[in-house]
């Protein structure tokens, strides 16, 4: 008896089966052709995390074996799909925390062995910024791209499907990075980010002036450490002078500080390398005021602004997914030997 939830596909489409367990998210999702998404699910760890203040590898590790499998079977069965149905299998392999790329890189060999259904190894990185064909599916490269997570600040020149070229990366903490260390001083707790952004709209953005680096050398690197460091100076000088702190000014005027940079940065490359478009990427590019302040620059500028949903931003596998396609569509498979690569640069293989 045929299932009339199972999608036949034709011969023409391509179904992937993508993994994402880079971090403290243990995610799978089938992608078809690209950029329609039948299933994105996720198992979020945040709840575990935020008890410790930031993402703990061997927890994180851990709860990606517990989850993985459950995952998987729930992203078929949402997409009305069976593995007889998938092209291939595309996994992240990297960068990220090694023992969680381990738990989604084995499972993906696991499945392609027992399938023989190809597998592909994803960048992260890559991934993020292909999050944007899912909604915007006329955007296609050449293109700018801002990705702003935890652990990355790089302006991307997107030449083609899988071909980039990076212009801009920061000297020391990302973007995201900062907002959680600047959480955590003030109290807001973990993740930083988001809470950052709901504090800030309660707060003045001009009421402390925090600085914005420039960096001599490459106008489109990035530095936040310094600006991490006014912070954190600003909370203890008030501390030592008895002077109460408001903690909305604070997020508001940090907030700010990063936004500035980052708008900056972007739109100038995005002029000077003569394009129209740009997109933002990554966990920091959900981030409302970020959202707003580059809709308004670009639409100054006359620049076609691109960006996914929130739930596209945060580390997910659909964006795995699309990335993985059009590797798909390049000819690249990879073998059992495929490796977790923790430091992998965007563009290597």
């Amino acid at each position: 008896m045929t299932d009339t939830n199972i999608k036949q596909p034709t011969e023409q489409d391509v179904y992937i089966l993508a993994i994402e367990s880079s971090c403290d998210e243990t995610a799978a999702a089938v992608v078809k052709n690209g950029r329609e998404v039948l299933s994105n699910v996720i198992s979020s760890q945040i709840a575990i995390h935020t008890l410790y203040g930031g993402v703990v590898p061997e927890l994180a590790s851990r709860k990606h074996i517990e989850k993985i499998n459950q995952v998987i079977e729930e992203a078929l069965k949402e997409a009305g799909v069976t593995l007889k149905d998938i092209t291939a299998i595309a996994v992240t392999y990297g960068p990220g925390l090694v023992g969680a790329l381990l738990v989604g890189v084995s499972a993906a060999k696991a499945i392609s062995f027992a399938t023989g259904i190809p597998l592909i190894g994803v960048h992260h990185i890559e991934g993020h910024i292909s999050a944007n064909y899912i909604e915007n599916k006329e955007l296609e490269p050449p293109f700018v791209c801002l990705v702003a997570s935890g652990g990355h600040s790089h302006l991307v020149v997107v030449k083609d499907y899988g071909e980039y070229e990076i212009i801009g990366r920061t000297r020391d903490d990302a973007a995201g990075e900062a907002f959680d260390k600047v959480a955590r001083a003030i109290g807001l707790g973990y993740p930083g980010g988001p809470k950052i952004d709901k504090l800030s709209k309660e707060g003045n953005p001009d009421a402390i002036h925090f600085p914005r680096a420039v960096i001599a050398e490459n106008e489109y690197d990035f530095s936040f450490s310094g600006l991490k460091s006014a912070v954190l100076n600003y909370l203890n000088g008030c501390q030592m002078k008895g002077e109460e702190v408001n903690a909305a000014d604070v997020a508001a005027s940090f907030q700010k500080a990063v936004i500035d940079v980052l708008v900056d940065h972007s739109v100038h490359a995005v002029k000077e390398y003569k394009f129209d478009k740009f997109a933002i990427a990554g966990g920091v590019a959900s981030n409302s005021s970020l959202r707003n302040a580059l809709a308004e620059e670009c639409k100054k500028k006359g620049i076609d602004f691109y960006h996914p949903s929130p739930i596209y931003c945060t580390d997910n596998a659909a964006m795995i997914g699309v990335a993985g396609y059009y590797e798909y569509l390049k000819g690249v498979r990879d073998g059992y030997d495929l490796n977790a690569v923790p430091n992998l640069k965007l563009g290597e293989r």
